[in-house]
């Protein structure tokens, strides 16, 4: 009998391809989109949409009890006061990926801080401002941070640290560019060390960071003196936190965060398109540029009006921390978004033994993150540092870890790892910068700060489980 069964061409779809695979080969029309986007919130992947309802909720009621609050003063004060701990979660948000947790970070950047400020009031001679030990063991620990980081291949950090090394060891006259530099390297040799201890020796993260938490806050303690300060006499570092750009300079940012916003979407939408993959509505995708052009617009306008108290002084433009801010996202989010190294993170913090097995080296995965965490610290510690003018004996402890990790956790950063992006730390960041904010002008006392912070991040820790379990049982 012949066989008269016709076998499918290269160019002809075997049946049921279409339908099988459909939805990577088709348009989303608009109310497809919703009815996706719908279809995922009550599957429990609510991303940082419960963070924005809270962000709005809370505008609403401050600016309802409070004259000031909107005042323009006062939102470039809100920017200025959340940056350091919006900075310092973006590094938490790596760590948190992987299901790890890093409690040493706060004390760590206070650590970075003070040998910042040690290094420019002794115009970078650190033997004589830490003593000979002091300075000896300080030099030790370095050269171990680079050993360690070499032995794991972790090449930014061995760089960095070493870095820390020469600029320790040679002397090299203060300068406010060197000494960001420098905090900057402290932090990736305070990360390598961290990171060896948990990823190749295998001591739990909670026990190594909450041993070094004491640890560093101890070194914080030795540096500076009980009861001492160490001020930041420099213009440049003053201005990290306290600076604005000029009319055109803020003008000039908003074009290039629009615009280099758009450019990134629309070509990876129209790429989509042009390979018949799944996109949304390119009119849904204009909506979401246009409503941030606004946004941008309106910000922007609002920041580059004389904002002074008096009219014998003008202040006025995006404050520096804004591009500073940005900067981090953007290189962060390409990072974990559009890198091997990213889809690697997401791999380990989803399922260890399965990217074991796939052949990811998960041991400088888990280091890399720390290094990442405790250089993210240093930048938040300049950043604060800055703001205040001055390092103490308590920089980088207090709430500083506490509200660095809720930052992550309310921005939508799972504590169980696998789920979260770099934007949750600083929509997070901005959810807790208004309550301190908004909570100061109502004049509330210190407790009920506290008690508000402490039920927003169990209300977003619940959230996170109770997502977590939805989309598992949608899974099934």
């Amino acid at each position: 009998m012949t066989n008269t069964t016709e076998t499918p061409s290269q160019d002809t779809p075997a049946p049921g391809a279409i339908s099988d695979f459909g939805i990577d080969t088709t348009s989303m029309s608009t109310g497809e989109a919703m009815r996706d986007y719908w279809a995922r919130v009550r599957g429990g992947e609510l991303g940082s949409l419960p963070a924005l309802l809270g962000l709005v909720v809370l505008l609403i009621v401050f600016s309802s009890l409070s004259d000031t609050f909107f005042t323009l003063g006062n939102l470039a004060n809100l920017l200025q006061q959340g940056a350091s701990i919006t900075i310092i979660a973006m590094g938490l948000v790596f760590v948190l990926l992987l299901g790890e947790i890093d409690l040493s970070a706060g004390t760590a950047s206070g650590v970075t801080a003070s040998v910042m400020a040690l290094h420019l009031i002794h115009n970078g001679n650190l033997l004589g401002g830490m003593g000979n030990t002091v300075f000896y063991v300080f030099c030790g620990l370095l050269v171990l941070a680079i050993v360690l980081a070499s032995l794991m291949r972790i090449w930014a950090g061995a760089v960095l640290s070493l870095i820390a090394f020469l600029i320790a060891v040679l002397g090299v006259p203060a300068n406010a560019w060197l000494e960001m530099l420098l905090a900057v390297c402290v932090g990736a040799a305070i990360g390598s060390i961290t990171g060896f201890l948990v990823a190749k020796v295998g001591i739990p993260s909670f026990v190594v960071t909450l041993a070094l938490f004491l640890v560093w806050g101890g070194v914080v303690l030795q540096l500076i003196g009980q009861g001492g300060t160490l001020g930041l006499r420099d213009d440049t570092i003053f201005n990290v936190a306290n600076g604005n750009l000029n009319t055109a300079g803020s003008w000039l940012l908003c074009v290039i965060a629009v615009g280099g916003y758009a450019a990134v979407v629309l070509t990876r939408h129209f790429t989509r398109l042009r390979k018949g993959l799944v996109a949304q509505p390119t009119s849904l995708v204009l909506a979401k540029i246009g409503g941030l052009a606004l946004l941008a617009a309106v910000a922007t306008f609002a920041l580059t009006q004389n904002r002074a108290p008096t009219d014998l002084i003008v202040i006025e433009g995006v404050p520096y921390v804004v591009p500073i801010v940005l900067v981090l996202l953007v290189i962060g989010t390409f990072v974990l978004d559009r890198t091997s190294y990213g889809r690697h993170i997401y791999a380990v913090g989803g399922n260890t033994e399965a990217a074991r097995r796939a052949g990811i080296n998960v041991e400088q995965i888990r280091m890399s993150v720390f290094v990442i965490a405790s250089s993210a610290a240093a930048i938040g510690a300049i950043v604060y540092s800055s703001k205040v003018g001055s390092v103490d004996p308590n920089a980088g402890g207090g709430n500083t870890l506490l509200l660095s990790v809720g930052a992550a956790v309310i921005g939508g950063t799972s504590l169980f790892g696998g789920k979260g992006r770099l934007r949750d730390a600083v929509i997070g960041g901005a959810v807790l910068a208004i309550i301190q904010n908004g909570m100061g002008l109502l004049k509330q006392p210190a407790a009920v700060v506290f008690i508000v912070t402490g039920l927003v991040l169990l209300l977003a820790a619940s959230v996170d489980a109770l997502s977590r379990r939805r989309a598992a049982v949608a899974a099934r």
